[in-house]
């Protein structure tokens, strides 16, 4: 079975190579105007989520680049620093696309309690910048609304991870609970479950596994409560085995939604629109270091689809859809060179590089991470400064 799937991948990787060209605009693609956005100090930036009304969420680093902090771009002005748990020498961020209208934006922070267990857990490579836990102290998904960040609770454990939101208040993520894991890698102790708090402060629901699976996460969540996420064994707490099968939970059951198509690790659903269309990226068998993750989308109609990267890279990732199916995200290629922020228009498998629709703009597009039902894009460009920057991208015409 492992031949045949690598022979439908090397088809399926020929395939892009014929028909994603080089990267030219697509048919039907707009025209987009780029703004550069203002860090909070900090020569580094990202914006990982644009809801409806505009408004980026992502991460900054502050003055010096000593550490990331959640920031909030709306309405033109100056970017907010959304704080940490543990004061102005915290870390925190927003790292998925959160989806919410209502102003309520999802993430992570660092708190300022000690982990007894020294786990480098979700957070660390979001945080820090390295899979290790560098302040020793605990993380846990957070919720910033009205101006205050408040923790969401655990299923018992230490650690927590927020991620993906809706407009009902529900937030999908995952917890550690108490118990301690054999299948666990070191330094990481104990199991975590995908779960959905809200919508009432305080409300924490378990999400139920995979058959024969010991932990999980849950990822994204659209407005029919519809969430999607990972599900597999407990391993380093990031992606990996603990992502052995991409699943769909909806009415209280859970559908695995890759299957075949994806490898034993990595497979990760990033977004659900309100169409209940998900996308993510799935792993290779045999790619255990995530070297050939490639983009996918799934609905009901038309089961899964691999979403082709750029000029046969071997790279690639959605990272966001909206309601009109559009889907963003990155291609990459080997040797070190930056990715490229790419579009995949509605029922498109092509990939555009987005760096094509965007005339007179003298950086480069490395990211796409979100996309609005206005079609507004954000993510993280090389501006011609030297920075890297967060920036939104707006369609100004259509062809």
């Amino acid at each position: 079975m492992k031949i045949f799937k690598q022979i439908g991948f090397i088809l399926i990787l020929a395939a892009g190579i014929a028909f994603s060209g080089s990267g030219q605009a697509a048919k039907d693609s707009a025209v987009y105007s780029v703004s550069e956005l203002a860090s909070i100090g900090g020569t580094i930036s990202r914006g990982n989520s644009i809801n409806n009304d505009g408004w980026v969420s992502g991460f900054s680093f502050v003055a010096g680049n000593s550490r990331r902090h959640a920031a909030l771009w709306k309405d033109g002005a100056a970017p907010i620093d959304l704080g940490t748990l543990a004061g102005p020498d915290g870390y925190s961020s927003v790292v998925w696309p959160v989806k919410n209208n209502n102003g309520l934006i999802a993430g992570i922070s660092q708190t300022s309690i000690d982990d007894p267990n020294h786990e480098n857990w979700s957070c660390s490579p979001f945080l820090y910048g390295v899979f290790t836990n560098i302040t020793g102290k605990t993380c846990v998904g957070v919720v910033w609304q009205n101006g205050e960040m408040r923790p969401l609770p655990t299923l018992g454990g230490y650690n927590g991870f927020a991620a993906g939101a809706n407009n009902r208040g529900q937030v999908t993520g995952w917890t550690e609970n108490a118990v301690h894991d054999p299948r666990c890698v070191a330094p990481q102790v104990l199991q975590f479950r995908p779960v959905i708090w809200g919508p009432a402060v305080g409300q924490i629901t378990e999400l139920p596994l995979f058959p024969g699976d010991t932990s999980g996460s849950a990822t994204a969540i659209n407005d029919s409560g519809q969430a999607v996420g990972i599900s597999g064994i407990c391993d380093q707490a990031v992606g990996r085995y603990s992502a052995a099968h991409a699943v769909l939970w909806e009415n209280g059951s859970v559908t695995e939604i890759v299957g075949d198509n994806g490898g034993p690790y990595w497979d990760t659903p990033m977004a659900i629109n309100d169409r209940g269309d998900v996308v993510g990226f799935v792993g290779i068998d045999g790619d255990i270091d995530a070297n050939l993750l490639r983009a996918f989308r799934w609905t009901k109609k038309g089961g899964f689809q691999y979403l082709l990267p750029l000029d046969g890279d071997p790279f690639s990732e959605a990272l966001g859809i909206n309601n009109q199916g559009q889907v963003v995200g990155i291609s990459c290629a080997f040797g070190g060179a930056p990715c490229r922020a790419v579009l995949w228009e509605r029922d498109s498998v092509i990939a555009t590089n987005l760096n094509t629709l965007v005339p007179g703009y003298n950086g480069l597009l490395t990211t796409a991470q979100d996309i609005n039902d206005a079609g507004q894009i954000t993510g993280r460009a090389n501006a011609a400064s030297g920075l890297r920057v967060t920036y939104i991208a707006t369609p100004i015409e259509g062809d």
